[in-house]
């Protein structure tokens, strides 16, 4: 009796043996591993202890004359947030100007008052005159008229880290689709791997659906790496469901994957696809709120800024991260359908378009 050979028992469909050659190969390349899954860890360790603070920051504050310096450091010495210095009008200014100091205090011309001197769209400091002005008021013995008391609070998920987090991870699956997919795709026409596979009976769309189900492997790990690492060092939990998370990732992953092969469909040259892939990148690095809100931008760009792929999906991920939504909310429905627009024409024009010389 003939023993049956081991290829008869293992999947035969070009898809699976596409998909686990691209897995092989992009295992075999340190560079690339360490791109993917390290350096936002690194990103997210850095910005995290960057902002990350435990107690508030000092406010301070440049004095510009030794005896009003003497007179306020005596009323201002109950409160050890205020740092005050001497410094001369030049120093103070430029101090002022670059960001060094948040406040300015010189003499009044005319009287025993002074002047206040700050930045007002710099937030720290209005909020450093603020404070200083209170906290001089109440030295010379002013009182409220109606009585109020402080309760701080320090609720989960309102820190900057964990706004921070699916920003990275939502920037990570971004450029993971893209450079993944796209940079590999451009990389194969150059060595004319993609010429040999176009001799073989595979259909095209075989070998784009193996791109985006080898992508979406490489992504999980990533997710389990940089919200672990967050929840280790920083603390950063999930309040919403890690399934509907991974349900939005998994769309943001098929999303970018199928923009970067859009991208490579037609690029013949690093350089070319290098450009394309930055001119992509850019507008959403800039508006799509990896760092900071979206909310932000002028109500006129509103438009713009949330029909780019990345914003709904870093929204949809802090929605379920920050604020514990679900997949069914509306504003998540609308998320996703942007998601799912974009993934659907994206690969239907990359498959139409796409060249394999």
């Amino acid at each position: 009796m003939t023993q049956p050979s081991s290829s008869s028992s293992s999947p035969q469909h070009p898809i699976y043996h596409l998909t686990m050659a691209r897995i092989m190969e992009f295992l075999r390349q340190p560079d690339a591993v360490f791109w993917s899954y390290f350096f936002p860890v690194l990103m997210v360790l850095a910005l995290g202890l960057a902002f990350n603070k435990r107690q508030e920051p000092p406010v301070l504050v440049d004095i510009v004359d030794s005896q009003l310096h003497e007179k306020l450091n005596e009323a201002l010495k109950a409160n050890p947030r205020i740092q005050l210095k001497d410094a001369s009008i030049e120093q103070a200014t430029l101090r002022l100007r670059t960001g060094r100091t948040d406040l300015l205090i010189e003499k009044a011309t005319e009287g025993s008052g002074h002047v206040y001197v700050f930045d007002p769209l710099r937030p720290e400091s209005v909020s450093a005159r603020s404070l200083v002005d209170d906290s001089l008021q109440r030295s010379a013995g002013r009182k409220d008229a109606v009585e109020v008391s402080d309760r701080s609070t320090s609720d989960a998920g309102g820190r900057y880290v964990d706004f921070l987090v699916p920003g990275i991870l939502g920037m990570n699956i971004m450029g993971g689709g893209l450079w993944g997919v796209g940079f590999a795709v451009v990389q194969m026409r150059i060595r004319k791997v993609l010429k040999r596979l176009v001799a073989t009976p595979m259909k095209k769309s075989h070998f784009l659906w193996s791109l985006l189900a080898s992508r979406l492997v490489f992504q999980i790990p990533g997710v389990v790496i940089i919200l672990g690492f967050a929840w280790l060092t920083f603390g950063v939990a999930a309040q919403g469901s890690m399934m509907a998370a991974l349900v939005v990732v998994l769309l943001g992953a098929l999303t970018f994957s199928g923009i970067g092969m859009l991208v490579a469909c037609r690029a013949n040259s690093i350089e070319m696809v290098s450009g394309l892939m930055n001119l992509v990148m850019l507008p959403m690095w800039l508006f799509s709120g990896i760092f900071f809100s979206t909310d932000r931008f002028p109500d006129a760009m509103q438009p713009i800024v949330q029909i780019l792929p990345l914003t709904p999906l870093i929204s949809a991920l802090r929605a379920i991260t920050l604020e514990g939504a679900g997949l069914f909310e509306p504003a998540q429905l609308m998320r996703i359908a942007i998601l799912a627009t974009w993934s659907l024409i994206s690969f239907a024009v990359a498959l139409k378009w796409f060249r394999w010389t």
